[in-house]
């Protein structure tokens, strides 16, 4: 039931790969021309995600450690079990999904913070810090029903119900950047 994708080498590999769709990758770390292992390392340059299963017959040591602190999530030596290695794509298919869900979840929050104004923001930052609304309306020489439309108005376009929930999102977007 999964949809595969064969390759001679990394470079038709690289002419052909799109990574728009969630997916696994099983590379063997012997390739002719360029390596498994060189091919993922440039894929990890690239920025590139997707999760990675290396098979090999000539396992060693040093390339086990090399292949898993590039981020690989497997290490697979020949022969193998089908049904085993069937069951590592798709946990890593399932990973590549969840992480893909993650993303986009960032980015949407990302994207509802870029949209706020100058005066969102400076509203935000006193809330950040624990000012109530009448504090923030002296420290902004507005009026204190002007605080709670600009806090009601930041609250919408943050997408949150919540004085907490706008807190946690706020200071996860801080820790993010």
């Amino acid at each position: 039931g999964l949809r595969v994708a064969l390759y001679a080498s990394a470079d038709e590999f690289l002419d052909q790969f799109t990574s728009d769709a969630p997916g696994c990758l099983v590379f063997d770390v012997r390739m002719p021309g360029v390596s498994g292992l060189d091919l993922y390392e440039d894929l990890v340059a690239r920025g590139e995600g997707m999760p990675v299963i290396f098979i090999t017959a000539y396992a060693d040591v040093p390339m086990a450690v090399r292949a898993l602190k590039s981020g690989a999530v497997e290490f697979v030596e020949k022969p193998f079990n089908r049904q085993a290695l069937l069951d590592r794509i798709q946990r890593a298919i399932k990973d590549d999904e969840a992480r893909r869900r993650r993303r986009a979840d960032r980015d949407a929050v990302q994207k509802r913070f870029l949209a706020l104004t100058a005066k969102d923001r400076e509203v935000l930052e006193l809330i950040k810090d624990g000012q109530p609304n009448k504090a923030i309306s002296a420290s902004l020489g507005l009026s204190t029903r002007a605080v709670e439309m600009r806090r009601a108005a930041l609250m919408k376009k943050l997408n949150v119900r919540s004085l907490a929930e706008l807190l946690r999102l706020a200071f996860e977007q801080d820790v993010a950047h």
